[in-house]
């Protein structure tokens, strides 16, 4: 194909740029729709709200900002009061946060429009402290205490109020007071709360407080179960004896806990390629064993309240993108953006490149069967009116057809066809003659 290509001669070659113009605006075609629909170039920076300063949404931020520095992309950290404030600032496009931690449960009714899951990051267990003789393992059994769901705004409290509506224990005279973090903590151990229901990994310094503080208990919930009957968005699962500090042996029995999962969510128009560098971060932070989980289990595409993003989906099927296990993410990622762009060029291209042989042979035919249209039209004439006095005309016409024929610019490998059709000019010219001389001897 490409030797064929060579050997064209310049006048080929202009004969060439007129027939293929058609072709040549369907490359033109694809390219633009390409262009239309590849993302643009990935922003170097983005908003992430991420939950209270020092919270574990805030230090997991923290992290995922230290990795995507390394490929010179700068998280912008916004804390807030927790998962319903993130997800508020996701739905309102003036807060400019663009992904946050949210967790699951905190949607009522249908999910808001816009937004995508990344999926499930980790496992958010409930943890129910509490101070007291009496023996609690059942939410209902905090009716009438002053309890510590967590403040406003937080996924804490959510799932708090949640569990205790269902279990009948969220009216007067039970107090729901709006503490949180370190200070829930400091008011169970002070004794100013009766209970405190904290959202928390198990290393978080809030639960190893209070699972090593004197008279504090945990609450190992015996309705897990049915909890997660209710709320498809919980699971039980079992905290073994002596997970939280072997040492010390805590807790000293096995306990059953309620867990939910923080989800990273992301504007539904977030770009795909740092959607991938953030699983990736994802994957480093939260892929290893833990108390709670095995490794490899997070991340994962749990099933949520929010759709799974597309970049998130083949993540999962397929893990990192081929050229970005290789190559440094700016570089993978121009020459993904390329490939889009030039795929349809191509798929345009390498058809036309095999009918550019007969594209030529096509055209440079028409030049000559041109006169050859002509030839056969005044050869037509001459046999319908052979008058002699219009003799002078028709050899006048011949010497036009056989200049035009001389000057037609086509390439070498049609001389044939050029002698041919100058030969059948002379043959008509020398007819009219012989028909001339035959008049003059009547």
């Amino acid at each position: 194909m490409l030797r064929t290509f060579m050997r064209l001669d310049k006048e080929t070659v202009k004969e060439l740029l007129i027939t293929a113009g058609l072709p040549a605006i369907a490359v033109i075609a694809a390219f633009w729709i390409a262009a239309r629909y590849v993302k643009p170039a990935p922003p170097n920076t983005f908003a992430m709200t991420t939950g209270a300063d020092g919270g574990a949404y805030h230090l997991f931020a923290q992290r995922y900002r230290d990795i995507l520095a390394r490929e010179r992309i700068a998280i912008q950290l916004k804390p807030s009061a927790g998962s319903i404030e993130n997800l508020q600032r996701l739905q309102d496009g003036k807060s400019q946060a663009e992904a946050g931690l949210v967790q699951a449960g905190v949607v009522s009714g249908e999910p808001p429009a816009g937004l995508r899951s990344l999926g499930a990051m980790y496992f958010e267990p409930l943890w129910v402290f509490y101070r007291g003789k009496e023996e609690i393992d059942k939410p209902s059994q905090l009716s009438g205490k002053r309890v510590a769901i967590g403040p406003e705004g937080s996924g804490t409290r959510s799932l708090a109020l949640q569990l205790l509506k269902a279990s009948g224990a969220d009216n007067p005279p039970t107090k729901l007071l709006p503490l949180g973090g370190n200070d829930a903590v400091k008011a169970l151990i002070d004794g100013t709360v009766d209970a405190a229901l904290l959202v928390a990994s198990p290393d978080a310094p809030t639960v190893q407080a209070l699972a090593k503080a004197k008279d504090i208990k945990l609450a190992s919930l015996v309705q897990a179960e049915a909890f997660t009957r209710r709320f498809p968005f919980l699971t039980a699962i079992r905290l073994p004896r002596g997970a939280i500090d072997l040492a010390a042996d805590l807790p000293s029995r096995d306990v059953t806990l309620l867990t939910t999962t923080a989800n990273l969510i992301v504007r539904e128009d977030f770009h795909p390629a740092i959607g991938y560098l953030l699983l990736q971060a994802a994957t480093e932070v939260h892929g290893r064993a833990g108390v709670l989980q095995k490794a490899g289990e997070f991340p994962s595409a749990l099933e949520s309240e929010f759709p799974l993003a597309d970049e998130a989906k083949r993540f999962y099927r397929s893990g990192t993108p081929l050229l970005q296990r290789y190559l440094p993410f700016w570089i993978a990622n121009f020459i993904e953006r390329m490939a889009v762009l030039l795929l349809p060029f191509v798929a345009v291209l390498l058809p036309l490149f095999k009918i550019l042989p007969a594209l030529i042979q096509w055209r440079n035919k028409s030049r000559l069967f041109k006169w050859y249209r002509e030839l056969q039209r005044l050869e037509a004439q001459v046999t319908a009116n052979p008058d002699p006095a219009r003799f002078d005309g028709y050899l006048n016409r011949l010497d036009e057809i056989d200049n035009g024929v001389n000057t037609t610019r086509i390439g070498t490998n049609y001389s044939d066809y050029v002698y041919n059709l100058r030969l059948h000019v002379d043959l008509v010219r020398n007819r009219l003659h012989k028909r001339e001389n035959q008049e003059h001897n009547a």
